[in-house]
């Protein structure tokens, strides 16, 4: 089955930082994703300008897309980005992991995103998403879906909500599963009736964290386990080091995570998310989906970015055999 991914088309600007004082002195809220205009991030780039950085492609919906096609399914990407250098390397990266790049381009620059990883290992956003803000309802066309089984979205689309919209009717209507990211804790509660509408209409499969399912939900974790899974067909609650929930058909699983090392968790829920769909696609059971998953999700918070060399790949797809 065919997996493809809609987001925005970001590079990731991952800058580790010594202590949490440009947080502060920017007053961004630890652990969110606030988007942001231009100047924000020329100033956020030029404060950290001597910390260490790494360039990588990103968005969550990419990230996850990434993680599915290093697994070995058929996978692509449909975004916008800018008619730029960042805008080609977004490109080649998608080629280079055998994604299909369904990519509109724009005079506006790329999407950037500057992550901010504090030493406990937890990230912060700030988004200028340039192109990626104008991909729009008139680029939805029903021939975009042809050939594909799943639409995996993330919850920072809704941004545009009748984009968000359009597309996963539109994908329901080409008999297509909708899987939806809810990405960040403030994308939810800014967004919540919407996204809890589009939910009971079109969504099948649901994955949020802690935070972002008591935002949706108003309840700790298996609580709104239960509220998720009355609007869907699969709910999946992570819930950090204690692993995660799956409900589904009132059966309800509970998943471990894999010893790992934690230096950055960018990615986390994005390669969970990668996990459980390429195990929904083989048609695994539901336990051993979470599985494949916590094992992503396990090794990409060992690394700094979302981005894992061949040999962790080589590792990670030994271990899924050997479920």
């Amino acid at each position: 089955m065919k997996i493809l991914g809609m987001g925005n088309a970001l590079v990731d600007v991952m800058t580790i930082l010594p202590n949490d004082n440009i947080l502060n002195s920017f007053k961004i809220k630890k652990g969110s994703m606030q988007l942001v205009d231009d100047n924000f991030i020329k100033n956020i780039i030029e404060e950290t300008k001597n910390l260490e950085t790494k360039l990588t492609t990103g968005g969550s919906a990419a990230n996850t897309i990434n993680g599915i096609a290093r697994l070995g399914i058929q996978t692509g990407f449909y975004g916008k980005v800018g008619n730029d250098y960042h805008g080609d390397f977004f490109i080649s990266d998608l080629k280079n992991n055998n994604i299909e790049p369904k990519l509109l381009k724009s005079n506006t620059h790329t999407g950037l995103a500057v992550a901010l990883v504090s030493p406990d290992s937890e990230r912060t956003f700030t988004v200028s998403l340039g192109a990626a803000v104008e991909l729009s309802v008139e680029d939805i066309t029903d021939e975009l879906f042809k050939g594909y089984g799943i639409l995996h979205i993330e919850g920072y689309l809704v941004q545009n909500h009748n984009l968000i919209e359009f597309a996963v009717k539109k994908a329901k209507e080409n008999n297509l599963k909708v899987s939806l990211d809810l990405a960040s804790f403030n994308v939810v509660e800014d967004n919540l009736d919407f996204l809890q509408d589009i939910s009971k209409k079109y969504v099948d499969i649901i994955f949020a964290n802690e935070e972002e399912a008591k935002a949706f939900t108003g309840e700790e974790p298996l609580k709104a386990l239960d509220k998720i899974a009355e609007i869907c067909d699969i709910a999946i609650v992570k819930i950090g080091k204690n692993g995660s929930y799956i409900k589904s058909e009132n059966k309800i699983y509970k998943i471990d995570v894999i010893k790992a090392n934690s230096i950055d968790t960018t990615g986390a829920g994005d390669f969970y998310a990668s996990g459980f769909l390429y195990g929904l696609s083989k048609n695994y059971s539901l336990e051993k989906c979470g599985k494949i998953g916590a094992i992503l999700s396990g090794n990409v918070i060992e690394v700094i970015g979302a981005k894992m060399d061949n040999n962790r790949w080589n590792k990670i797809i030994d271990s899924v055999n050997n479920l």
